[in-house]
């Protein structure tokens, strides 16, 4: 019934096994990857022919996570999944960057690649397996891919490189790197780190590429036995319309790109192409006029051959600048009066308004995830609004690039926070891209560092971005730093690092081409790391630090201790006594299982407040220790006295003041703030409190012979 072809290899220390022919046979390639208990399946479908002018290639990957895979029922009302997490969309990006460049120019047919986790090990990262056994499903599916690719992650663990760490070791690691490419060259990369340097991260790279080489190897090995018949892609000669192009609009693109004004250089190369349309399409004789997808399609071919040969003649870009030069740059803090934290950062033609927000436990955001539901006390928010670029379009919920972007820029700052016990706010960041010329996601980098300084943040070192960019041709090769988005748009390589002057917190590389070698790299890395500095130096003209307080409007939080088995009776009855807290006070007051509770509001005066009425609850007073309090009621023996939140004690007549006292009321009255001593408990436990022996108007006890 079933024709099943199966491979098996040892990779990190555990089987991998890959297999065909069993599951969803109808798709044009499917196969079943498993690593240790984890089981994941890969599908693919791709149209039998494009869609009729179809200008660009329509490639979607859909990664998914089933909550039966860890034995679990999806939360909510519908109790089934939903709409993609943001991590199922980041692992979607993940698996689609480095597959998109290895289709053959030209395959514009509807294609989309389906993973989904059906078990999880708790051991081993689904990721990895999916992004694998998308390739293989690729491979074994007759589409023009001119695959396979591998993947891996690399862990950084005692100093020592780690190939696919299982997922408890992930927190001892100061690397999570995800590398993927094929047999000769490397295509993407994404990783956090805390703050290493260039060569360990190019070391890092370097041991995953080769780590993945025996799945590249397994994955031949099933397509040998498993993969369908190739199909035919014939891909039609436009020489000939290309040099007609070429003769009618090189010398105004030429003039075009020496234009340094992003909108001024695009209005005349749009000018450029309004002629070719005018003479190609408009004009053209009865059946000679081109279809507009084509004509586009080789006018962008002449941009780039325009803009890229400059760059590798001459070393001078769009711009004007040089190859490592970066545009200038213009720091400011405090940008918001009522924010908690602020800047507005300018590189060029690329500006961020970025606005950090401090926020209490009530803020964490609860992720929902296989391994189990966490909390998240830092949130990073990338907004890319369209009139950022000078055009109109849809604002709705973010996309695919806008949680992208947002999650590079949280890997970067993320390893440079304080410890949570350290700083106990839930921080929130929103970038709002105000304008774009070249990496608006560095831009959000440098920005979020900004605004958390300005908020008070204690970052352990600022964090600056760079995004660099690569032109190849043959053997010659240019890096540039700090890229335009024309020059993203025609180069082949996108290259981001961010870091603090002691080395990188995030690496992300995209690649164009069939990949890039170990010395594009690293003469890559080197420039970048120039550029780093160079930024945050501009930078610090703004904030070289965290403020030594917290702004006006940020919320304060005290954090206190109390004993576990008190937590009931500061909560009370279905939580009538914690609201009561937080109505009369007006602080909020938030209790963990362990005992830790954490006090906020921007008003001392409430904080304290709370913090008494608590320790009132949930602490007993020493024996010793002076208390301010105030006087309840007074009786002939003594008068009572409220010390110690809800807490009364007698002060007896004898004990009120250093001479004898006829009357109690001739020394105090009730509503009387006064200070006592706690002396004890007397044989029945009753509280016994002296006032004699404290000075009434500092506080502070009165030595023996004064008293």
């Amino acid at each position: 019934m079933f024709d099943i072809h199966r491979v098996e290899v040892e990779w990190g220390g555990r089987p991998l096994i890959l297999e065909t022919g069993k599951v969803a046979r109808q798709a044009d390639g499917a196969v079943m990857a498993t690593y240790g208990e984890t089981k994941v399946l890969a599908t693919v479908v791709s149209a039998r022919a494009p869609k009729p002018g179809q200008d660009f290639f329509p490639l979607t990957v859909n990664y998914q996570e089933k909550a039966f895979a860890a034995g679990k029922i999806p939360g909510g009302y519908f109790k089934r999944e939903g709409r993609p997490s943001e991590h199922e969309t980041l692992t979607s990006r993940l698996i689609d960057r480095p597959i998109r460049p290895l289709f053959a120019d030209g395959y514009k047919n509807d294609t989309q690649v389906v993973i989904t986790v059906l078990s999880h090990d708790m051991e081993n990262a689904p990721d990895i397996l999916a992004m694998v056994a998308s390739s293989a499903a690729l491979t074994l599916s007759g589409v023009p891919f001119m695959g396979p690719i591998g993947g891996a992650r690399v862990g950084l663990i005692n100093g020592e490189y780690v190939l696919n760490p299982l997922v408890d070791d992930m927190p001892e690691s100061s690397l999570d790197l995800i590398v993927a490419g094929t047999t000769d060259a490397v295509l993407m990369v994404e990783s956090e780190a805390k703050e290493l340097d260039e060569d360990t991260m190019l070391g890092a790279v370097m041991f995953g590429h080769q780590g993945f080489q025996p799945v590249i190897d397994a994955i031949i090995k099933l397509a040998e036995t498993a993969a369908k018949e190739p199909r035919e892609l014939t891909v039609p000669d436009h020489s000939a319309l290309y040099a007609k192009i070429k003769e009618m609009a090189a010398d105004d693109l030429k003039a075009a790109y020496t234009i340094t004004v992003k909108t001024d250089r695009k209005n005349a190369v749009d000018a450029a192409k309004a002629k070719v349309v005018e003479a190609l399409i408009d004009n053209a004789a009865e059946g000679e006029a081109v279809e507009a997808t084509v004509l586009g399609d080789q006018f962008k071919k002449l941009e780039a051959e325009i803009v890229r040969g400059g760059i590798i003649e001459t070393g001078n870009r769009i711009d004007g600048r040089d190859l490592s030069t970066v545009r200038a740059i213009s720091s400011e803090v405090g940008f918001l009066p009522r924010a908690h934290g602020s800047a507005l950062f300018t590189r060029g033609e690329t500006q961020g308004l970025v606005v950090a927000t401090l926020g209490t436990g009530e803020d964490e955001q609860f992720i929902d995830l296989l391994e189990g539901t966490v909390k998240a006390h830092f949130m990073l928010h990338y907004n890319f609004p369209p009139y950022s670029v000078g055009e109109t379009g849809r604002m709705g919920s973010p996309g695919r690039r806008e949680i992208g972007h947002g999650k590079l820029a949280w890997r970067a700052i993320n390893p440079m926070l304080p410890q949570h016990h350290e700083f106990p706010y839930t921080l929130r960041v929103v970038s709002e891209i105000t304008e774009s010329n070249g990496s608006s996601s560095m831009a959000t980098v440098c920005g979020t560092s900004l605004a958390l300084m300005d908020a008070g943040v204690p970052l352990k070192a600022p964090v600056a971005g760079i995004a660099m960019g690569l032109i190849k041709e043959g053997d010659r090769f240019a890096v540039l730093s700090d890229i335009l988005g024309d020059e993203d748009h025609l180069g082949d390589m996108d290259f981001k690092v961010a870091g603090s002057e002691n080395g990188i917190t995030s690496l992300q590389m995209d690649i164009k081409i069939d990949g890039i070698t170990e010395e594009i790299m690293k003469v890559a890395l080197a420039q970048a790391k120039d550029g780093r500095i160079h930024i945050l130096g501009e930078m610090s003209n703004a904030i070289s630090e965290a403020r030594s307080e917290l702004g006006e409007h940020a919320p304060r939080i005290e954090v206190m201790k109390i004993p576990v088995d008190k937590i009931r009776e500061v909560i009370g009855s279905g939580g009538k006594v914690i609201r009561e807290i937080v109505e009369k006070t007006g602080a909020k007051v938030n209790i963990e299982d362990d005992g830790t509770v954490k006090i906020a509001s921007a008003d001392g005066k409430a904080i304290k407040a709370a913090v008494n009425w608590i320790n009132s609850i949930a602490a007993e007073p020493e024996v010793g220790m002076i208390y301010e309090g105030t006087v309840v009621k007074c009786v002939d023996f003594g008068a009572f006295v409220n010390f110690f939140g809800a807490k009364d004690g007698l002060v007896h007549i004898s004990q009120l003041a250093p001479r004898k006292v006829g009357k109690v009321t001739d020394v105090v009255k009730e509503g009387d703030k006064v200070w006592v001593k706690l002396m004890g408990f007397d044989e029945r436990g009753k509280v016994r409190l002296s006032m004699k022996v404290v000075d009434q108007e500092t506080g502070k006890e009165i030595e023996k012979e004064d008293a």
